[in-house]
């Protein structure tokens, strides 16, 4: 898998998970869409850490900046 997310992209997709789990384990949200944001929490905290969205693929986004050869 080849990088395709830059270091502004995972900061934000940090932040949204974690305010995904406050919200989550606050009570704020819950039932079946806590149980949603809490499992997209998990996934943006994946994708942050190995910088590898599968969803960018695909479509060609690559948030990261091009090395050059």
């Amino acid at each position: 898998m080849k990088k395709n997310m830059g270091s502004a992209d995972r900061i934000i997709r940090l932040i949204i998970a974690a305010i995904f789990a406050v919200l989550y384990f606050t009570g704020v949200v819950a039932g079946t869409l806590g149980v949603v944001l809490l499992v997209l929490a998990v996934v943006f905290v994946l994708t942050s850490l190995i910088s590898f969205c599968p969803l960018y693929a695909p479509i060609g986004i690559r948030t990261c900046k091009a090395k050059d050869k």
